[in-house]
C-alpha cells in the first residue's frame, strides 16, 4: 500500500532525517517543518519503505505539497 505524505501546513523545511530506500515504522520522522519558529516533526503514519523524498531542507511548502511517498 502506498501513501503520500503531504504537509499539513504552510511551512518551511528545517530538516530531511528519513532518505530513500530507509525502512520506516509508524511514528518514526520524515522531516521537521519549521513555523513561527517551531520545529514540527512530520511522521509516518504506516509503516514501510521511503521511496521518494519530495522535499530538501530550505525549501518553502505550503499545506497539500506533497513531502514523501511511503510503499
Amino acid at each position: 500500500m502506498e501513501q503520500t505524505v503531504r504537509a499539513e501546513l504552510v511551512a518551511s523545511v528545517h530538516s530531511v532525517v528519513a532518505q530513500v530506500g530507509d525502512q520506516v515504522a509508524v511514528g518514526d520522522t520524515l522531516v521537521i517543518l519549521e513555523s513561527m519558529k517551531m520545529e514540527i516533526p512530520v511522521v509516518v503514519e504506516s509503516a514501510g519503505t521511503v521511496h521518494e523524498i519530495a522535499v530538501a531542507p530550505g525549501d518553502a511548502i505550503r499545506e497539500g505539497d506533497v513531502i514523501a511517498i511511503i510503499r
